[in-house]
């Protein structure tokens, strides 16, 4: 098992996101409670810009493993990042509500009006990056 985690770990990190995919899959096909094949999964779907399926990932290799520190930082850090766009997290019935925001302070008139944030460049794979692309 250990030897397709390691070979599916290579393959994400030189950009060969389908075959790591695929070896991820064929890891919880022989192991369907492995929280870290469930992990990289996430991590496929973040090197695809998919972050709903990270996610759900993240969320689903907690539900197997509550002490996975890769996922609760995975999950955590998405939840912000799509609370941020405007977005709710998909919901699974084990994720903390959204924080409400703070009651705003009475605004005077020469207080400018703030702007929204940039969206998040995309994130390219670890290939592109190397070859400038």
């Amino acid at each position: 098992m250990i030897e397709l985690l390691l070979q599916a770990e290579r393959s994400l990190a030189v950009g060969q996101i389908d075959a790591a995919e695929r070896l991820y899959r064929q890891t919880i096909e022989n192991d369907p409670r492995n929280s870290i094949a469930v992990v990289g999964l996430a991590r496929v779907a973040l090197e695809r810009n998919d972050d709903r399926t990270a996610y759900r990932f993240a969320r689903q290799a907690l539900e197997i493993d509550p002490d996975n520190a890769a996922a609760q930082r995975l999950a955590t850090r998405l939840a912000e990042v799509m609370r941020h766009r405007g977005e709710q997290p998909p919901a699974d019935g084990v994720t903390a509500p959204a924080p409400t925001p703070a009651p705003r302070a009475a605004a005077s008139a020469a207080t400018p009006t703030p702007q929204p944030p940039k969206p998040a460049p995309r994130r390219r794979s670890l290939v592109r990056r190397i070859l400038g692309r």
